[in-house]
């Protein structure tokens, strides 16, 4: 198994959470986003989109953070990371999709390339930008879970919504974010950080 991979990735970074939780064995192959290379020949030839993670399994080559790790929970069941309760299973993806969907994309490097190069907007601005996404996620996220009095979303041990938000707050503290005024979502984080899964596939491990 072989992971295109970039450490900084909030993406990538959920998925080598994922594969850590499972156990798995798989070898990485960094894309150096800042030089470019996802939008190298080569590796537009596994992913034409340009974007990490790509994972390969055998035949199997996969892209987008979400599909992949809900991939890896049906092929190597041996560690559930979405409940099988169909109603659980759609409050976790929920959860996860608040996070992949309406805050990620929005803060993503590619999009404050943008602002800053064409839209020529300032340092500042991007934080601004940034900031105000965060906050709009964050402080929704923070609501629907206040009151949890598991260690984790997915109960007693992490699921899909736990990696995502792992790898948001992450990204979060890059940009200098006050979490101050999200105590649930950081004690969770705090849960999470005491397992090697998340220890090991954290972007300082490289």
């Amino acid at each position: 198994m072989l992971l295109y991979d970039y450490s900084k990735s909030t993406a990538a970074y959920r998925v080598r959470i994922a594969l850590g939780l499972k156990g798995l064995t798989y070898q990485r192959e960094t894309v150096s986003l800042l030089d470019k290379h996802q939008y190298s020949d080569a590796y537009r030839s596994l992913n034409p989109a340009g974007l990490v993670p790509t994972l390969v399994d055998g035949d199997v080559t996969l892209s987008q953070s979400l599909a992949i790790i809900e991939y890896l929970d049906e092929r190597y069941p041996q560690v559930k990371l979405l409940p099988s309760d169909p109603v659980q299973k759609a409050q976790c993806r929920s959860l996860a999709l608040d996070i992949a969907c309406d805050v990620h994309p929005l803060n993503n490097l590619r999009v404050l390339q943008y602002l800053t190069g064409p839209f020529a907007h300032s340092d500042d601005d991007k934080i601004t930008w940034y900031h105000h996404w965060l906050k709009q996620g964050f402080d929704g996220l923070e609501a629907k879970l206040q009151g949890l009095d598991s260690p984790f979303i997915g109960g007693e041990a992490p699921n899909l919504a736990d990696i995502c938000l792992v790898a948001q707050l992450f990204n979060a503290r890059r940009f200098a974010f006050d979490l101050t005024a999200y105590p649930t979502l950081t004690r969770i984080e705090a849960q999470c950080q005491t397992l090697d899964a998340f220890i090991q596939a954290h972007p300082d491990k490289g």
